[in-house]
This record gives C-alpha cells, structure tokens and sequence, in this order.
C-alpha cells in the first residue's frame, strides 16, 4: 500500500481533512495524519466528534496518528517512504512557515521534507480574503514544488449538498497529490 501524509491545520474546514482521510483508506492508503495544536480543537468543534474517536474509526493498520510535537516522528525524514503530503485546511500561519522554511511542528517539518524530496506536496488553501503577505507565501512554496489547491469548489456538477461541494475539493487534491481519478465528482461534460 503507499503512504500519504495528511495534515490538518487550524483553519476553519476540517470537513476536507476529514473526507480526505476516508477517501483514502477507502481506497487502500496507509495515511499518516498530523493535526496542529489549533486544528485538532477546531476538528472536535466542527466534526463534532474527538480526534480519537475518528482516528479509532478506522483499521489501526491503515491509519497512524502523529503528535504535531514530536519532531523524532518518521515523517520528519526523506527516507520515510510516502508519495507526497496534503494539507487540507491549510491556514495561512501554515503556509507562511512552509514558505519561509521554518519548523515550529511536525506539519512544517513534513512539508519541507516532501518538498526537499520533491514529491507532491498540496495545500488546500481555506483563507480568504487574502491579503499580499498571503499572496506572495502562496508564490514562495508554488515556486518550490507544492500545488496551492484553494477550497474553492466547482458549480458545474450542479452540487445539491454540501457533501457534494467538500467531494469536488477533495477530488481536485487527491488528483493533484496521485494523478488518479477517485470519481467523487462528474467531471465536465459529463
């Protein structure tokens, strides 16, 4: 099975994290999942559920959790095998570490080492509106390697469910983390 690593940050929509997680492991990823200090509270405040208690919904094979504290943790270094790493919601705090090259925690650290061993490396952007600083950070890690995928949701499919709004997002990043399609979405023309 191949290995993604999935950090979920502070910004508001941990819906995409989530949904990212069980698309995933539906679909046979081993998933590694780094909350931030702030994500994991805003997660239990929107989901409505614990960390644990969604972590514990799924194979403990499958599905690892990492402290964003722990900087000894696998995926701090290159030679920990996984194909690449989403950040869904990625705030903009994130971003601005990940642009500038600092490591506060183990999400910044995954980062820098997906994007030193140049594997995919989306975050799914949940800010707005976004001010220069944003902007140019946003530039700063495109130029690096990592795919800015703001959660910015189609209307072709003609959604009739928020389900439907969260699955486009989520389609759009695990195409840009695999380039395979998972078929949550009609694509256009369809």
């Amino acid at each position: 099975m191949k290995r993604v690593i999935v950090g979920i940050t502070g910004a508001s929509g941990s819906i995409y994290g989530k949904r990212i997680v069980e698309v995933l492991v539906a679909n046979s990823y081993l998933v590694d999942i780094i909350f931030s200090e702030i994500g994991k509270k805003v997660f239990e405040y929107e989901i409505g559920t614990t960390v644990e208690e969604f972590i514990d919904s799924f194979p403990k094979e499958q599905v690892t959790l990492f402290s964003h504290n722990d900087l000894f943790a696998p995926p701090s270094s290159g030679s920990y095998q996984a194909i690449g790493m989403i950040i869904a919601p990625c705030s903009a705090g994130t971003l601005g570490h990940i642009a500038s090259g600092t490591t506060r925690n183990l999400i910044h650290r995954a980062a820098d080492v997906t994007l030193k061993e140049k594997r995919p490396l989306i975050l799914v952007l949940r800010e707005t509106p976004l001010n220069r600083i944003h902007i140019e950070n946003m530039l700063k890690v495109n130029d690096a390697g990592a795919t800015i995928l703001p959660a910015s949701p189609g209307f072709y499919g003609k959604p009739q469910k928020v389900d439907d709004l969260v699955n486009f997002v989520v389609e759009r990043a695990l195409r840009a983390l695999t380039g395979k399609e998972f078929n949550l979405i009609k694509n256009w023309g369809q």
